[in-house]
């Protein structure tokens, strides 16, 4: 099974929650996961390239999915900008700053929800520089040519000389999510993926509801609780 993850997704406690579940239940089962960009992360679903993904959303209409988590999002910025010293941003303070692009592959549906575009007050987000992926995305950050949106995950995932995380409590929160292709659900590794995403997901709505959360698969940067 080849299993898909944007991102720093690989590193997240849910999705080895997910790989956990599916060794328990599958134990003949070898699962490779590939790393995706922002280009090639619905592509790859559609061409069967992966069986299933862990995503960001939106996504679009012909993928399904199971949430696994939500968390806040914050605002990336070069370490020596005069905002970085904030402890919270509001959209209005960020409003002539640039934002990091993506390439015309990327659906635009996607990326406007990661560039907060437009804003709350119908303004379209001013873009910055164009990049593939998230190292790109740091560096332009870093070197000051524009900012960029992340999960708040990413101040543990992508510590970066140079760049520093604000919180944005204006934002809508992320989701985090294992996808699939609507055409494909039917393949058994599919199946089997999207069985382990529920399961993980239906512990850990009990786990909140006081029973004793499952066992948290390996250190990570958020709580497998959530």
């Amino acid at each position: 099974m080849t299993l898909g993850a944007i991102g720093g997704e690989a590193a997240m406690p849910y999705v080895h929650d997910v790989l956990d579940e599916l060794h328990l239940r599958h134990p003949e089962l070898t699962v490779e996961v590939r790393s995706l960009g922002f280009a090639e992360q619905f592509a790859e679903l559609a061409d069967g390239g992966v069986q299933a993904a862990f995503l960001r959303p939106p996504l679009p209409p012909d993928l399904d999915s199971v949430t696994l988590t939500a968390e806040p999002r914050v605002v990336c910025l070069a370490e020596d900008d005069p905002l970085a010293a904030a402890d919270r941003l509001d959209l209005t303070d960020l409003g002539d700053r640039p934002v990091v692009d993506v390439p015309p592959e990327v659906p635009r549906f996607w990326w406007d929800f990661w560039a907060a575009n437009p804003r709350p007050d119908g303004r379209p987000a001013r873009f910055g520089p164009v990049v593939s992926g998230v190292e790109g995305l740091l560096l332009a950050v870093a070197r000051g040519q524009a900012v960029a949106f992340l999960p708040a995950a990413a101040r543990t995932l992508f510590p970066r000389p140079g760049v520093r995380y604000v919180d944005v409590p204006g934002l809508p929160p992320t989701r985090a999510a294992l996808a699939w292709h609507r055409a494909h659900a039917s393949h058994p590794s599919t199946s089997a993926a999207a069985e382990a995403a529920r399961r993980v997901r239906a512990n850990h709505r009990t786990a909140r509801g006081g029973n004793p959360p499952r066992r948290c698969a390996r250190n990570a940067p958020s709580s497998c609780a959530r």
